[in-house]
């Protein structure tokens, strides 16, 4: 018998019986008091389980009623409520895994939390009944270079990608450094020190055909460095930020706009007429125009005048398609 095995059936033992003399224990477990104490140490201190010593009993039991509704894992003890919540965790991130590069991999922990909630009330089953993500936008990923790119991670090993610009429309090969995986807007984007352009990038990993690992040491980047580089910008074009955008949303668009995050350091403000004025600094506009002409006539770019320019052309164009 394992050690663990031993510990889950203590905790059984008192479970089903309520209060157990110690011979009890040394006699169905065959072990000696030394063992025993031992164990009970561990359990006290390692897993917080309340067994207690009843004096007028002359056996153990759990101090709290509600430690016996707890519920057992190897090295960890779940009541039904933090499995509940387990269970609830695990199928938001499958459900948002659209591109079914995690989910694969977290698939067996479905088994193991049905087996912890087992036929209580709260089943795991009618939970993801209940539960519903729905997600737009999210690209088809390969699930081929997945295993690579975590690895390189955790290993933190360099790895040589054949990487699809999809914007050139291109084919190169990078030797990369990776520093961090990012869920972004329903897809998943890998950042890394790329050797080839000599600074960080971010890459689409739907764009990444192929990955090796190369057993050498990646080269770390700080973490101060990765977030003034990737966060100080808006959305996933990263860079330092060259330019200020500002932005007017009608008071019907400035409802739903005020509580948005566009950027971790926009100023936004109501003015006396219920406009919403939205400022950020930003390095390069392909996402941002996208993201305003979503807002279509309720909102208006104040500057700079590039920006400007470059949303009137694209709505330009758009009003040619029904002219």
């Amino acid at each position: 018998m394992s050690d663990m095995e031993r510990l889950h059936r203590i905790t059984n033992m008192i479970q089903v019986r309520k209060c157990v003399p110690i011979e009890d224990f040394l006699d169905e477990l065959e072990i000696s008091k030394a063992t025993f104490k031992r164990d009970l140490e561990y359990l006290r201190s390692r897993l917080n389980a309340s067994i207690i010593y009843d004096r007028y009993l002359g056996g153990y039991k759990f101090e709290f009623p509600d430690q016996i509704d707890k519920i057992e894992m190897p090295g960890l003890w779940f009541s039904e409520k933090e499995a509940t919540a387990l269970v609830l965790m695990q199928h938001l991130l499958s459900s948002l895994d659209k591109g079914g590069l995690i989910g694969p991999h977290i698939e067996p922990l479905t088994t193991v939390i049905d087996g912890i909630l087992g036929n209580s009330e709260a089943s795991s089953k009618e939970l993801r009944k209940r539960i519903k993500v729905l997600g737009m936008g999210s690209r088809k990923s390969s699930m081929d270079n997945f295993s690579e790119i975590g690895a390189a991670l955790l290993k933190r090993e360099r790895l040589v990608i054949e990487y699809y610009a999809k914007g050139k429309d291109e084919i190169t090969e990078r030797e990369i450094s990776p520093q961090r995986l990012i869920y972004y807007r329903e897809n998943w984007y890998l950042d890394a020190y790329c050797h080839m352009r000599e600074g960080l990038r971010s890459f689409a990993v739907d764009g990444i055909q192929g990955a090796v690992l190369t057993n050498q040491k990646a080269l770390d980047i700080p973490d101060k460095e990765c977030q003034e580089h990737f966060a100080e910008s808006y959305g996933i074009f990263s860079g330092k930020a060259t330019q200020r955008a500002k932005l007017r949303f009608t008071p019907e668009h400035a409802r739903w706009v005020s509580g948005e995050n566009w950027h971790g350091q926009q100023i936004g403000s109501f003015d006396k007429e219920g406009y919403y004025n939205l400022e950020f600094d930003y390095n390069q506009d392909p996402e941002l125009v996208m993201d305003i002409l979503k807002h279509g006539s309720g909102v208006e770019v104040i500057g700079p005048a590039g920006l400007k320019n470059r949303v009137k052309a694209e709505l330009d164009k758009a009003l040619k398609n029904y002219s």
